[in-house]
Formats: C-alpha cells, structure tokens, sequence
C-alpha cells in the first residue's frame, strides 16, 4: 500500500503548503474534505497551530497535511502538528533531524522536498520516510534549478524506493497522470490552489497572476531567507531585475548576510515589515500579500506563482479545482 493509499484519498492531488497565510485552514480544509491531501502552510505558531485544529476540523475525519519552512521552523510548530494530529509533515529547504525524530517518534509520516540526488540522500539520512521531488517550473522557494522531467527520475533513483511526489508544473488532470505514469505517488499543485476562493491571497494579487504573462526566478525577496524563488513581475521586479532575474548582485549578497538575523526573528515579523517596504530601497522580505492588507502591498511584495500560469484562466472553488486535477 502506498503512503497516500494509506491516509485514505480518493484523489492522488496534494494542495502546497503555501506559507504566510495563503494556504490557511479554510483551503487546507476544503482540499482535504473534498479528497485530496489539504496542506496548512507556515504561519507564526499561535496562528499555525489555530489553522491546522480548524483544518481538521473542516477535514470531517479526512486526512490534513502540513508544510514547515525549515529556516522559520519553531519547537512549538512541531508541537502543533503532534497536538492536532497532523497526517503528514512536509519539511522545505533542509531535513532537521532533531524535527523529523520528534514527529515519526508521534507516528506521524514526514517527506522532505528535494531537487536532485544529493538531497534525496541527505533527507532519508536524517530520517524522513519520504521526498517531495521539485522542478524549477513550481513557483515560490526552490530547492531545484532543473526542470521536474529531470528532477523526478533523479530523485525516484536516489529514493530506493521511498515514496516520492511530485512537485512543479501541475495544472489540469493529464499532468498529474504523467507524474503517476513516471513513478511519482501523488502530484503536488500550488498555483492552481492559490487561484481558489479558500486561498488566503490578496484578491489583487490573484488577479496579476491571472493577468501575467511569464514568471520571474529571482533572489530579489530574499532578506532573511536568500533562496531563489519564483514570482510574476511586479513594480519592485521590473525596477531591480530588468538586467538579472536573479536581482543586483549587492542585494543578493546582502541577504546572504541577513540569513541569520531573519531566522531569529518571528515568522508574523514578516508582515509588519512589508508595510515598511518601498521600491526605491531594495530590502524585501519573504512575505506576502493576504486577503484584508492594503492593496497598494502587491506592487512591493513577492507575488509567488508557477510557470502553470499559462494553463490556469480562473479563480475556482478548492473542491472544483481538486475534481480539475483528478487523474
């Protein structure tokens, strides 16, 4: 049996984790009550740990996941997903041992996402059941610089047979049949789960995503978490990355340098100083624009989203978007 097999869903579908407040317990719910594996991702503990108890709650019985940035990860966000009794955690950029022991030591399955053989290896090393394989395609933080057709067979490889999903590039039915076709367990979607009724997203920031016409991978909001991630242009992208993608080379060394600072600082910190944001000071956080912010923050926030843009034309409700998906 696989591990998808054995929490019980009737679609091979995972919604992403998207942090920050987009994929908060009304989406995760939703997904998880609609068959799919629903995915709350990484908020400031106290928020978190409301999310996924509402979540499952929502579920009805149904299995939810959750999604731990591992440079923001707290002890109490471990906590939470051991109180709520979380159905699998999904740990992005690293493979923490001491988290990883505490979770599987509560029985609960623990996957790690990986872009290449190498991190393949080094997550089963510090214990994890599982990997999320990536491709350069997904949109927000990666771990991958190759695209998921070169990815998934690397990673399926270094697995040994360990389960492994497949993250980037996931829009419509016939991609998740590919995936399962080329050994993947399950597929995981991101954009097309921000394009939902339940995302917590600004709705102004799910409109630029259905009106951009390409995505950007950049380094530009990384102060406090320097990973290349994937955006659609905004004002702040099209002022600093018009010669490099990837941002002025003093910007990207310094936030290199404000790595350590960043993690010391609370995940909800983030917010507060995306209001403090402005074009013409290239300092930007990680954060993002939710529902109930300032429109304005769109301009000067990062806009997160998959190169399945192209493929995804309206804003949908979480449960119609999973049927979408069903292989």
């Amino acid at each position: 049996m696989s591990l998808l097999e054995s929490l019980g869903l009737s679609t091979p579908v995972i919604q992403a984790g998207m942090g920050g407040g987009v994929a908060g317990a009304e989406l995760a719910g939703a997904v998880s009550a609609a068959g799919g594996l629903g995915t709350v991702g990484l908020s400031d503990p106290q928020r978190f740990a409301a999310d996924l108890r509402r979540a499952v709650t929502l579920a009805g019985g149904r299995p939810v996941a959750a999604n731990l940035l591992v440079p923001f990860v707290r002890r109490a966000h471990i906590d939470a997903c051991i109180a709520a009794g979380a159905a699998l955690v999904v740990f992005h950029d690293g493979a923490p041992t001491r988290w990883i022991g505490a979770l599987r030591a509560a029985r609960i399955p623990v996957l790690c996402t990986a872009g290449d053989a190498e991190q393949t290896r080094r997550a089963l090393a510090a214990g994890a059941d599982g990997l999320v394989a990536q491709g350069v395609e997904a949109g927000g933080h990666l771990v991958a610089d190759r695209p998921l057709k070169v990815t998934l067979p690397e990673v399926l490889e270094a697995a040994g047979g360990a389960p492994v999903l497949a993250a980037g590039g996931v829009a419509a039915a016939h991609d998740v049949r590919a995936l399962l076709a080329a050994g993947a367990e399950g597929a995981v979607a991101g954009t097309r789960f921000l394009l939902t009724e339940e995302s917590g997203a600004h709705p102004a920031y799910k409109r630029k995503v259905l009106e951009a016409q390409r995505t950007v991978r950049t380094m530009l909001f990384g102060m406090g978490w320097p990973l290349a991630h994937r955006v659609i242009p905004n004002a702040l992208t099209e002022r600093w990355c018009a010669r490099n993608e990837l941002g002025p080379p003093p910007v990207r060394a310094l936030n290199r340098i404000t790595a350590p600072l960043g993690r010391l600082l609370p995940v909800g910190a983030q917010g507060t100083l995306l209001a403090m944001q402005r074009p013409a000071i290239p300092l930007y956080t990680p954060a993002l624009p939710l529902a109930g912010m300032d429109p304005a923050t769109v301009e000067r926030a990062a806009l997160y989203a998959g190169e399945t843009i192209h493929r995804i034309n309206d804003i949908v409700p979480a449960a119609e978007a999973l049927a979408r998906l069903a292989p």
